[in-house]
């Protein structure tokens, strides 16, 4: 039953007809029921279902475009007017909440990818649409649609070198979905604490926190996450990303590759490998394979299109060894029903026709461009600062000099219309690491990225304010550590960089 027939107009209560149907609208429209833009019922259709006369309703819609809560649109119909103040939004974790207007959003978040292939997945998808049969549209296998493994497993394979079958694969919604239903398994297995790097996605943090399972953060420099550090923490399962650490850029070293393999063997542990911009690989040289191969029983290797694709495609995968593949279905089985099957299916045709792979070469053409006019801009216009970590990915580590006062640089962009995170944001303590920027820049044109960097090094030129004046302003730094330029909405888990 739609809802304009619960309209209960009653002839016998002295209250005009008219009134009675501006109430009942005006009460929906107050109790976000009907929503701005929402198209009401024609007049006569409306008249009809209420049995009333059409000049009653007629009459009401006027009245409420007169007192401003429908809008009459030419060729449109009537509409619930579309400017009507919304209730305040609570950012959610994985939201970045609401930011300033800027010129300049550095921020590597989901908007941070330089081009979707409409065109290439148009025509995957219309292929897919044709092929599908009945079967086809049912519920999905929850472990993804055969066509999309068996693709998955073979590029996988060849680009990546990961042991694995299509019947050890499983389609996601993302990391995300990967993450929550490990955390679900973990402590059945008797796993209550996670490794997780340091620096790292504070989301990801609060996330294992709020799934029940301990984070315990792990050091990670220049060669990677601390193996070492790790085997004395305890844990028995750890979330790395060694192609290419976040935020530090940074490639696990062979060294702590097999150090951290033999970790796994020797204690039973568990890694989970988190190849979160898998075909993004632009540093001279091959691109590390899969950690996976070292130790494929105590690997599970996750990745996702959300940064060769897009995030809101919410498409990932999973390889898993045998044993947990099972208890990870089970999870999975008592929260949703599997991922949209016409979507894996276009997926799968994107990669078997090789348009993902064409895709992929002008996406990273177009990043390694990218980041060595950041590179060049940073040079140019930072002194003392450098851009560190292996050119992959959709963003960058800018490592900047000892002295310099993170906060207020951050803080100083901002007001120059430059929307940056400082590295502080990213550590599991405030004072942890020197300063740094972490800058999303694939989306950006070359001089936008040059113009963005002017603007951060005209911000830290500035005369440094006095302590003093600093604490006046102390609603534009946040914490001790003083890691990103506060704006409504901000939190320390909300980084600006959704996970995928």
């Amino acid at each position: 039953m739609a809802l304009h027939t619960a309209i209960n107009v009653v002839r016998e209560n002295g209250v005009p007809l008219t009134a009675q149907i501006q109430r009942f609208i005006k009460k929906e429209v107050a109790a976000g029921v009907l929503h701005p833009g929402t198209r009401l019922p024609s007049s006569r259709r409306l008249a009809d279902d209420l049995g009333v006369s059409r000049s009653v309703v007629v009459e009401a819609y006027g009245q409420l475009v007169a007192e401003g809560y429908l809008e009459a649109v030419q060729g449109a119909g009537t509409r619930v007017v579309r400017h009507l103040e919304p209730e305040p939004v609570v950012p959610s974790l994985l939201d970045d909440g609401r930011v300033p207007a800027v010129r300049w959003d550095l921020r590597p978040s989901g908007r941070n990818f330089p081009a979707f292939p409409r065109r290439d997945w148009l025509v995957c998808y219309q292929r897919a649409l044709h092929g599908v049969d009945l079967a086809d549209l049912d519920y999905p296998p929850l472990t993804g649609v055969p066509a999309l493994r068996l693709e998955l497993a073979r590029y996988l394979g060849r680009a990546c070198g990961l042991h694995s079958a299509p019947e050890r694969l499983m389609v996601v919604a993302g990391f995300a979905q990967t993450l929550a239903l490990l955390c679900a398994v973990l402590p059945g297995l008797g796993v209550d604490a996670l490794g997780i790097e340091n620096p790292g996605h504070p989301g990801q943090r609060q996330f294992v926190r709020e799934c029940g399972v301990r984070p315990v953060p792990v050091p990670v420099d220049d060669e990677g996450i601390d193996v070492a550090a790790l085997a004395a923490s305890g844990v028995r399962a750890v979330l790395v990303t060694p192609a290419h650490q976040f935020p530090t850029g940074v490639t696990l070293s062979e060294r702590r590759r097999q150090a951290l393999a033999r970790w796994a063997r020797d204690t039973g542990g568990l890694i989970i490998e988190d190849d979160y911009d898998g075909g993004l690989w632009y540093e001279r040289g091959a691109r590390p394979l899969a950690l996976q191969r070292l130790a494929p029983d105590h690997v599970v290797h996750a990745g996702t299109a959300s940064k060769s694709l897009a995030p809101g495609l919410r498409l990932g995968w999973l390889a898993a060894p045998p044993p947990l593949l099972d208890p990870l279905l089970r999870a999975r089985a008592r929260h949703d029903l599997g991922t949209d099957s016409l979507s894996q299916l276009a997926f799968a045709e994107f990669l078997r026709s090789g348009l993902y792979d064409r895709h992929l070469r002008r996406l990273n053409s177009l990043c390694r461009d990218r980041r060595r006019t950041l590179e060049e801009a940073v040079g140019g216009a930072l002194p003392g600062a450098r851009v560190v970590g292996s050119a992959a990915g959709l963003h960058a580590y800018v490592r900047l000099p000892r002295h310099t006062d993170e906060a207020a640089l951050v803080a100083g962009a901002l007001r120059r219309s430059v929307l940056v995170r400082g590295g502080a944001a990213f550590h599991a303590r405030p004072g942890e690491g020197g300063p740094a920027l972490v800058v999303g820049h694939a989306h950006l044109p070359r001089t936008g990225i040059g113009e963005a960097v002017r603007e951060v090094a005209a911000a830290l030129s500035r005369p440094r304010a006095s302590r003093s004046e600093g604490s006046a302003r102390s609603a534009g730094s946040e914490g001790p550590a003083g890691s990103v330029a506060s704006w409504p909405g901000s939190s320390p888990a909300s980084s600006g960089h959704r996970w995928s």
